[in-house]
């Protein structure tokens, strides 16, 4: 049965190994925003630990891409061989994919953070899915997840508009502000019908590399939910947002 989903970021520097230095003594560190944000995804999957026992992870990625709870991974690519993955008997495996997708590591390291007794799989979307298919996508594992008889959430990690300053991996687009706007606010109402009216285009443009993910999302309520937002913010030029989505009328 389905208890609810949680929306985090997936940026690597919320593994301590991959920050470097201590951004909690040190205000001038690049990462001295990651402590804050690293403590609301914990709080917020610490939730879902609470409620599921089964994960179900949502991201985008270049590909389509299904991974089951064997699915093992490193962040080797990424600076430090911190090695993930979607069951503890998958760490107890050889095989650590260095290619698996960002979201897939983020929701594994996560897992084994806050819920090392959890299962996970994950559902790595295309970046460029039709809209349609997002929203499809969404209400078919909505079904599928309430078919289950153990409790179930699921886990969409994904990120806003990375073109909001000078800095950001995007560099500034002047569009980027007011989109990340709506994005945030649709996110915090649980605004489902503003996530589906985004524009696929318009964020391919302004690397909204959730756009995908973020519509999933929507799609996997039948109604407004109830959302608690515990972090919205750009630390580093990019749209972070996290939250804890809950059935409303749905339920």
């Amino acid at each position: 049965m389905f208890r609810l989903a949680v929306l985090i970021p997936s940026p690597p520097v919320l593994v301590p190994e991959l920050c470097g230095g201590d951004p909690t003594a040190d205000p001038d560190h690049a990462a001295a925003g990651v402590p804050e944000l690293r403590a609301a995804v914990l709080s917020a999957a610490g939730t879902l630990a609470a409620e599921a026992e089964h994960w179900t992870i949502v991201g985008t990625g270049e590909r389509a891409r299904a991974l089951g709870p064997d699915s093992a991974g490193t962040f080797r690519g990424f600076g430090a061989d911190v090695r993930v993955g979607l069951s503890e008997s998958a760490l107890a495996g050889s095989e650590f994919d260095p290619e698996l997708p960002l979201a897939a590591l983020i929701g594994g390291w996560i897992r084994g953070r806050v819920a090392p007794g959890a299962t996970a799989d994950a559902r790595i979307l295309a970046a460029d899915t039709p809209i349609e298919t997002c929203l499809g996508q969404g209400a078919a594992l909505r079904a599928e997840l309430d078919a289950r008889p153990e409790k179930c959430g699921v886990l969409v990690v994904a990120d806003g508009a990375a073109t909001l300053s000078l800095a950001a991996p995007g560099y500034l687009h002047p569009r980027a502000g007011e989109v990340q706007q709506g994005i945030d606010r649709a996110l915090s109402a649980g605004d489902r019908e503003a996530l589906a009216a985004l524009d696929a285009d318009l964020c391919a443009e302004l690397d909204v590399s959730g756009r995908a993910a973020h519509q999933l999302l929507a799609g996997l309520f039948g109604s407004a939910p109830r959302v608690e937002t515990l972090y919205s913010a750009a630390p580093f030029g990019v749209g972070y947002h996290v939250s804890v989505w809950r059935p409303g009328g749905d339920a």
